[in-house]
């Protein structure tokens, strides 16, 4: 049985320059990622990581744009249905025990209370009887979801980005956990989901680490989107340049570290990893997709922008909007 080829994430190899250049081609998206994207590329890295003969990895995004992250399309839907047999079963019962014995509502009233829970759990409708994901759901996916991650974090070979256009979210984080990053002055960074997923997400160790305390903080408070330019003097990024010159410089840089001797390179990222990990990331693994599990889990006060709910009642992209929308506060007329 053969299946068909995804093109979303397209890998080519330089053997004469001992260079891999994987691209995120899904620029309708703005090459933003869902878990079968993802897990084709983990699975080009694992190539390389395996290939004696390939010292770089370098990472792009197709048509000028590195990656928004995740596919906000599948919000929450990533979770699937989180309940376990015996729970479906013994829900199924329940609805023909309740259906035997009558209900004192009436079926317009069960109707609007059933959609409106719907949409306060989950923000769309859904067949049958279906709860909240379960903790132990949202921890088993997280768990898988942010190896990928870790895996890149951890990756024995140079990984140089070549950051254009927009890196949100994981797109933002993979930048940042790049060893080499080439980043245009204009690309927008940030970490916008903490909006309808709350301050704690992402790589808070990596944030801090990378970014600095006050920084990490600014970003993942209020959910702002920046321009690369306006952190180039903290040298979070190897190199900001403009536009038209990234790729060009991306490469200069790739090829630059792809003639260090590869047995020197792949004991170096352990000895930086192990030097990371005993001082900045440690707990790193577990605190980042334990944090997101609950992130995905709040409840919303009334007057709180609720994503998942707005994007069932208008589409992805107007909840886009309207989050902006929500979060918008004019900045006062002073001199700073």
């Amino acid at each position: 049985m053969t299946t068909a080829r995804d093109d979303r994430v397209l890998f080519d190899v330089d053997r004469e320059k001992r260079i891999a250049t994987i691209t995120l081609n899904n620029p309708k998206q703005r090459n933003s990622y869902d878990a079968a994207m993802r897990n084709l590329l983990g699975r080009y890295l694992d190539e390389v990581a395996e290939d004696d003969d390939i010292t770089v990895v370098l990472l792009r995004g197709a048509e000028g744009v590195f990656s928004t992250g995740a596919d906000m399309n599948n919000a929450y839907g990533w979770y699937g249905d989180e309940r376990s047999r015996e729970e479906q079963r013994a829900g199924d019962e329940r609805s023909r025990e309740e259906q035997r014995a009558g209900d004192e509502r009436s079926r317009e009233e069960q109707r609007a209370g059933d959609e409106r829970s719907r949409e306060e759990q989950t923000g769309k409708s859904m067949p049958g009887r279906k709860s909240r994901p379960s903790q132990r759901r949202r921890l088993t996916v997280d768990r898988k979801s942010f190896g990928f991650y870790h895996n890149l974090m951890g990756f024995p070979k140079v990984t140089v980005g070549e950051i254009s256009g927009y890196a949100l979210g994981g797109g933002f984080e993979i930048a940042l956990m790049a060893d080499i990053s080439v980043i245009a002055r204009d690309t927008r960074i940030g970490m916008p989901a903490t909006r309808f997923l709350g301050p704690a997400l992402g790589s808070l160790h990596m944030f801090f680490h990378r970014l600095g305390p006050v920084l990490a903080r600014r970003l993942l408070l209020t959910g702002d989107i920046i321009r690369a330019a306006d952190v180039e003097h903290l040298g979070v990024f190897t190199e900001t340049c403009q536009n038209e010159s990234v790729t060009a410089r991306a490469r200069y840089w790739a090829e630059k570290a792809a003639k260090m001797p590869a047995d020197g390179v792949v004991i170096a990222k352990e000895a930086f990893r192990l030097v990371e990990q005993s001082q900045a990331y440690q707990g790193e693994e577990v605190a980042s997709y334990l944090f997101h599990a609950y992130g995905t889990n709040l409840q919303f006060a009334d007057g709180e922008f609720n994503f998942v709910k707005t994007r069932a009642q208008h589409g992805t992209k107007e909840a886009f909007r309207l989050r902006d929308e929500h979060f918008h506060v004019p900045e006062p007329e002073t001199n700073i």
